[in-house]
């Protein structure tokens, strides 16, 4: 039994009626937008569906918060693909704690199917280890709020008490344990952890690959619990039908599955894995290039995940709209200023979140340049025609633009786990898909456009806040 200290949330009686209760009386521009109209939705490829959790072509009901909404339902996509199973399931996932998806799992592990789990070691725990009020105290602000949220939510009753079955109901880590799903982490290879196993993919039966932006938690699809204007973090998954793509994904989780439980320590993880160049493969109606991280300082730029993204950025002709929930990376920004200077329309969003610390590439890109909160300044070199065009999306309170994608020329998606930093390039286990497909770039174009209409562009009252900031405290 576990038990924690009650948030006002919960000493409130948080549930659906308080729930609905601040969603009725959620901010006017919240409002608004929850009732945009519904779109027309677009027709999808055959091989490469794509879906987004505020789609305002669909509308579906939270399963948890039971608020409906714009979106498609992300968890139930994961869900849907695992029911396709035939032979195996391997997943790679960074964070996993939605015990819908677990459940799907669980229930073909029984019926015979084998499942395989790999996660980041920061979330291997399951909360029946962790879902105390010490251990989550001794936590920083950042995790102390998710496993709280986490807390609420396993605590169905809301009677501050985690039982058995509400462990076994909603915990996803206990409900893959308890179908004797072998699990790993990224400290499988005996460290202590690589940079980061950011990954979120899903190979099924080898010839399928399910991927995107999206970690499996609610903050990453439906919208944290505690928060009911919450809509999740802007996100996408794609679900690909592929053998030779599916095969690309597979040797990456291989690496690093090596032996799996109790096995020899011969996972690898981060700079331990070869280099993988980039691999062209296609479908009936698309070319893919797929490339995975990190790559070693040690090779040419070029040869990495990030250098792929600047070489493709320097093919366009026409446009580029950016959804990044981080551009930290100086070397594309670099690639990316000489295709504005030949006119091609640049257009990018940041998450706010990020969008304007010193080290953000937007900031190049705005023509500015900011200290640090040391008062040093980096090697950015902001742009001597700037753009007006770049700045931070209006998102749901709580929200993240989460996304790590790009549409070229209305033709081209870059779209992965890949942040557009030199950490995920040359740190992290990652990947990266650029895929040429018209049909594909049209869902993406549509997400672009929403989160642009309404973006603050330019010399934001958030940016101009920041700049005084740094102003007064490091003189001009």
């Amino acid at each position: 039994m576990h038990r924690l200290p009650k948030s006002p949330w919960v000493r409130w009686g948080i549930g659906f009626g308080i729930g609905l209760l601040l969603f009725v009386g959620a901010s006017s521009q919240f409002r608004s937008k929850a009732t945009l109209p519904t779109l027309d939705p677009l027709p999808q490829d055959p091989y490469i569906q794509a879906y987004f959790n505020q789609n305002q072509a669909a509308t579906y009901t939270d399963p948890y918060r039971h608020i409906t909404r714009h979106g498609d339902d992300l968890e139930q996509v994961v869900i849907d693909a695992i029911a396709t199973a035939q032979t195996s399931i391997d997943v790679a996932v960074h964070e996993f704690a939605l015990p819908g998806i677990a459940h799907a799992l669980a229930a073909q592990q029984a019926a015979g199917i084998p499942v395989r789990v790999m996660v980041e070691n920061s979330y291997s725990t399951p909360m029946a280890k962790r879902g105390n009020p010490a251990a989550i105290a001794q936590l920083d602000d950042h995790y102390q709020a998710k496993a709280s949220d986490q807390f609420d939510f396993i605590d169905v009753n809301q009677d501050g008490v985690l039982s058995e079955a509400e462990l076994r109901d909603r915990d996803a880590l206990t409900i893959l344990a308890a179908a004797n799903i072998p699990l790993i982490d990224d400290t499988a290879d005996g460290s202590k952890g690589s940079g980061l196993m950011h990954h979120k993919f899903m190979v099924i039966d080898g010839r399928s690959v399910v991927t995107g932006s999206a970690n499996w938690t609610l903050s990453c699809t439906h919208g944290d619990f505690n928060d009911p204007d919450s809509r999740g973090n802007a996100n996408s998954i794609l679900v690909i039908d592929s053998q030779p793509l599916a095969q690309r994904f597979q040797q990456e989780f291989s690496l690093m599955w090596g032996d799996g439980p109790s096995g020899q320590p011969d996972s690898r993880f981060g700079l331990q894995k070869p280099h993988r160049p980039a691999a062209l493969v296609s479908t009936p109606s698309s070319a893919i290039e797929v490339q995975f991280s990190p790559t070693s300082k040690t090779r040419p730029w070029a040869q990495s995940v990030n250098g792929l993204i600047a070489k493709t950025l320097g093919q366009t002709t026409h446009n580029v709209h950016l959804a990044l929930f981080v551009f930290s990376e100086q070397a594309i920004s670099h690639q990316l200023l000489p295709v504005a200077n030949r006119g091609v329309a640049i257009k990018a969003l940041i998450d706010p979140g990020f969008a304007y610390r010193s080290y953000s590439e937007g900031l190049d890109m705005l023509g500015l340049t900011l200290p640090d909160h040391n008062c040093k300044r980096d090697d950015s070199i902001p742009w001597a025609k700037p753009l007006t065009t770049v700045g931070v999306p209006a998102l749901p309170p709580g929200d993240k633009l989460h996304h790590k994608f790009a549409v070229l020329d209305q033709n081209v998606v870059l779209v992965g786990s890949q942040n557009w930093s030199q950490a995920a390039n040359t740190t992290n286990d990652e990947n990266l898909l650029v895929i040429r497909n018209a049909t594909v770039a049209a869902h993406f174009e549509r997400e672009f456009q929403r989160l642009y209409d309404g973006a603050e562009l330019g010399m934001t009252p958030q940016l101009q806040q920041t700049v005084a900031k740094q102003t007064a405290q490091c003189g001009g």
